[in-house]
């Protein structure tokens, strides 16, 4: 028993020490991936300078090389009738060419200079922007070993005792946190992070437009302006109902589906037709979530990967079970081929799983995919 409890006590600080330790690690990548940031943009705005004065100073060369050549014309016909001249104008013909090709000289190798310093700023962008990327790639695996660590093996001990306990254990890393908060962070990253990005980058350009090419470009500039703002709007609305669709508690499965697929069909003009067959009893909480979840992942990857412009979803409610069958006309893909970062496909074989239930995909290159879901409703 002693041993028993030693071990327990050397499981916990092992796993205390590993939260410190990945926690000072997230902290430390967050501030590199900020730190690049506030590099990007700094660089970016010299870089922008740079593109402007480089413009100016090609101007200024071409002006200085044409009159270069107009004074060497004028040195030429001194120095051919030089008993024309007096020493003095003949001096002052070549102290004029002299400082034209000097000025010259100067403009080209400022421009010169300016070139070498858009390169290697424009290299170095682009390797901040690699950085930023891997950095918040780092900083989503790190978030979901976090709360691994400190949600779902606290009192690791206690909660691995029976096999009934490790699979709610699964049940709840599957439905309640890695999966979902690692999409959360992808969507967000991909989304209205990207959006607002863009908003601020667009808007800067939006004066400098009105001086340079007048009010009706900029004007076309602010319509895109808001284009980019409605569009963040909708994915940030979006976001935050796929965390908890809340007509889900209060209205049931079946309503919350039908909802859910309009606003999808009507936003990204695609047809969808929904079935319903079966019972319109309300079922275990946990059910409508993985139902609900299913149906959606599928819906989301005929739409952004397989480009189907016509989806339909059929749910049959049984006495002690469920059938799903989402059917679009996409692309397809093969089955047997793994592809990389595929989190949609692996994150609804767990789910499913978890849920003792059958996931089957169909599908051919070019002849869309069928995904049919069978799932038992224990109490």
């Amino acid at each position: 028993m002693d041993d028993s409890k030693s071990g327990n006590k050397a499981l916990d600080y092992i796993i205390k020490d590993m939260v410190s330790t990945v926690s000072n690690s997230k902290d430390e990548i967050f501030q590199i991936g900020e730190d690049s940031r506030t590099e990007f943009e700094k660089l970016s705005k010299e870089l922008e300078t740079i593109k402007v004065n480089v413009a100016t100073l090609i101007d200024d060369g071409d002006e200085l090389e044409r009159k270069v050549r107009l004074s060497r014309l004028r040195l030429s016909e001194v120095s051919k009738k030089f008993l024309q001249y007096s020493e003095d104008e003949i001096r002052k013909v070549y102290e004029q060419t002299h400082g034209l090709q000097m000025d010259l000289s100067m403009t080209r190798e400022k421009e010169k200079q300016l070139r070498d310093r858009r390169h290697e700023i424009e290299l170095r962008l682009r390797s901040i922007d690699e950085t930023i990327e891997k950095a918040e790639g780092l900083a989503g695996k790190i978030s979901v070993v976090l709360n691994y660590l400190t949600e779902d093996l606290k009192d690791v001990t206690e909660t691995l005792k029976t096999a009934k306990e490790k699979q709610q254990f699964g049940l709840q890393i599957i439905e309640a946190q890695e999966e979902e908060r690692r999409r959360l962070s992808r969507e967000i990253h991909d989304g209205p992070a990207q959006a607002l990005a863009n908003v601020m980058l667009r808007s800067d350009l939006v004066e400098r437009t009105f001086n340079a090419r007048g009010i009706d470009e900029a004007l076309e500039e602010m319509r895109n302006v808001r284009k980019l703002v409605r569009s963040a709007l909708y994915d940030v609305r979006r976001i935050i109902y796929d965390l908890r669709p809340m007509a889900l508690d209060d209205l049931g499965l079946v309503p919350t589906l039908k909802k859910y697929l309009a606003t999808v069909e009507d936003y990204n003009q695609t047809t969808i037709e929904f079935v319903s067959m079966g019972s319109s009893r309300r079922i275990d909480s946990k059910y409508e979530v993985a139902i609900f979840r299913l149906i959606q992942e599928a819906v989301q990857n005929a739409l952004k990967h397989a480009e189907a412009r016509t989806i339909e979803v059929k749910f049959e409610l049984k006495a002690s079970s469920t059938t799903i069958v989402i059917k679009d006309d996409g692309k397809g893909f093969d089955p047997s081929v793994k592809k990389e970062k595929s989190f949609g496909l692996v994150g609804m074989r767990e789910r499913v799983e978890m849920v003792n239930g059958d996931l089957d995909i169909h599908s051919v290159p070019g002849e869309g995919t069928i995904v049919t879901i069978k799932m038992p409703l224990n109490s």
